[in-house]
């Protein structure tokens, strides 16, 4: 199998074990005595609606509602699916975030509010404190976006500018509460999955606060206030760990980074490739990891550590870009760009990084591939394409992007070096 088919192909390994058409059924609940009702948010929210309909008795009633991003909706027949904007939220995503939380109201103690948590929740699912606008809650997520910021500390700002994240949806239901989660974060803790509308909270106002100075941004003044007077004690506090509600709350991760990179290496072991799992929680810069990446690599071709080749080096995780030119791209193609340039041309040596819900950051790609001749087939500005941070224009320009469209799924990066 060519070096290009054999990185399409693990990558399609990696999504079918994270594929919630496959997964979920094995981890539903048995139906209560009561009512049953599906709500939920994230990427993967319409595909893991679809395979509870598939796989719930056909004898017992069900309803709901889910949110996913705009694009990212199948066909159901008896939990309703709307679109709504992502990274940036928009009214769609507040008006059905006020029906869930509207619903989840409604249920009584022997009823089954069943949660479908996936990545991208936290901006689909923005319902805002009656303190803070829409247009505002906006803005400092688009400057959190641009800052840099890993995905846990954005979260700790938005579960404390919501009136649903950070525990408050299992808060405001009585009910007993099965939640199926598809981590897209390092650790797969459910805080940090979609802000953890189910999970306990252990960050604070005052967290908020430090993350924001953290990364110099500077938030519109009533995000500012409303912190401020939540840190001094006037806004009641996210539910926390050790909660009696959590008692009733059942948090269960279905689908990994690791699992998908584990898919990935059995992929690679049946293609006789030899599979070195990296990580499934790497982090940092994109432009930084990488160059740590190309030296591994280095290492590997010329002088046979950590293996001799054939050898695919595999990671997963969730890099983060800090926005300072104007050029379109994501983490994974800003990966793949400074991975080539550190490289240089380094003969024997490919690369696949494409993020696992198939968009990467705003773009219509999933990633890119490089290949040993990426440089040689540039026009030369592969420094200046990174500076500007258009890694999305530079692997345009070659014909190398990964384009799935929406995948459905979300269990972060993946990322693969092979030496064939």
């Amino acid at each position: 199998m060519a070096p290009r088919e054999l990185l399409l192909g693990s990558f399609r390994a990696a999504l079918a074990a994270a594929d919630p058409l496959q997964i979920v059924g094995a981890h539903l609940p048995a139906p209560p005595r009561g009512r049953t009702l599906v709500l939920g948010a994230g990427k993967a929210a319409a595909a893991m609606a679809s395979a509870v309909e598939t796989h719930w008795p056909s004898n017992a009633p069900i309803e709901g509602l889910v949110i996913t991003r705009y694009g990212h909706g199948v066909p159901t027949r008896r939990i309703r699916v709307v679109e709504a904007g992502h990274p940036v939220p928009d009214e769609s995503g507040q008006l059905a975030a006020r029906e869930i939380l509207e619903l989840a109201r409604t249920l009584g103690e022997d009823d089954l509010l069943l949660a479908l948590v996936s990545g991208g929740g936290s901006s689909l699912l923005a319902l805002p404190v009656a303190e803070v606008s829409m247009a505002d809650l906006k803005a400092v997520t688009r400057a959190l976006l641009a800052s840099g910021a890993p995905i846990q500390d954005m979260n700790t700002v938005r579960k404390h500018l919501s009136a649903i994240q950070g525990g408050r949806l299992a808060a405001a239901t009585r009910a007993s509460v099965h939640a199926l989660v598809i981590s897209d974060v390092t650790g797969d803790d459910p805080t940090h999955i979609a802000s953890g509308p189910c999970a306990p909270d252990p960050t604070t106002y005052a967290d908020a606060i430090a993350v924001l100075a953290r990364y110099g941004v500077d938030p519109p003044a009533s995000i500012r206030g409303y912190l401020e007077r939540g840190a001094r004690g006037q806004f009641e506090e996210t539910p926390k760990p050790g909660d009696a509600l959590f008692k009733r709350i059942d948090n269960r991760v279905i689908a990994t980074a690791h699992q998908s990179l584990l898919a990935a290496a059995r992929f690679f072991e049946a293609n006789g490739i030899a599979p070195v799992i990296l990580g499934d929680s790497v982090t940092g810069e994109s432009s930084e990891v990488a160059k740590v990446f190309a030296a591994i690599a280095r290492e590997a071709r010329v002088h046979g550590h950590p293996m001799r080749p054939p050898l695919a080096l595999i990671s997963g995780g969730e890099t983060t870009v800090t926005v300072h030119g104007d050029g379109r791209g994501g983490r994974c193609s800003e990966f793949l760009l400074s991975l080539a340039i550190e490289l240089g041309g380094l003969e024997g040596v490919w690369a696949l990084a494409c993020d696992t819900d198939g968009i990467d950051g705003s773009e219509d790609n999933a990633g890119a591939i490089v290949t040993p001749d990426t440089l040689a087939r540039s026009a030369g500005d592969a420094k200046q394409r990174l500076a500007k941070n258009d890694g999305y224009g530079f692997f345009s320009g070659l014909g190398d992007l990964v384009v799935t469209g929406p995948t459905r799924t979300n269990v972060n990066d993946y990322r693969v070096i092979l030496l064939p």
